[in-house]
C-alpha cells in the first residue's frame, strides 16, 4: 500500500535529496545521495539520477512505497 505525503515547500527550488533528508525518508544527505544513484528513486514517473534535481511545487517523488506530493 502506498503510503501518500503532501510536503509543503517554504522556498523553491529545492534540492531532490534534502527532501528526502527534511522528509525522513533517508536518515541523512550522503544516505538520500546513495538511494538516488542506486536509482530507487523517481520524480513524476521517471527514475532520476540527479542529487540536485530541482523539485518545485506540482511535481511527485516516489520511493518505494512512499509518495511526496510537492505543493507550496
Amino acid at each position: 500500500m502506498t503510503q501518500n505525503v503532501n510536503v509543503m515547500l517554504t522556498q523553491s527550488p529545492v534540492e531532490l535529496y534534502k527532501i528526502l533528508k527534511f522528509e525522513g525518508v533517508a536518515a541523512s544527505g550522503a544516505e538520500a545521495k546513495i538511494m538516488i544513484e542506486q536509482g530507487m528513486v523517481s520524480v513524476n514517473g521517471e527514475t532520476e539520477s540527479r542529487k540536485r534535481r530541482k523539485i518545485i511545487a506540482g511535481d511527485r517523488i516516489q520511493i518505494d512505497d512512499i509518495c511526496l506530493h510537492i505543493s507550496d
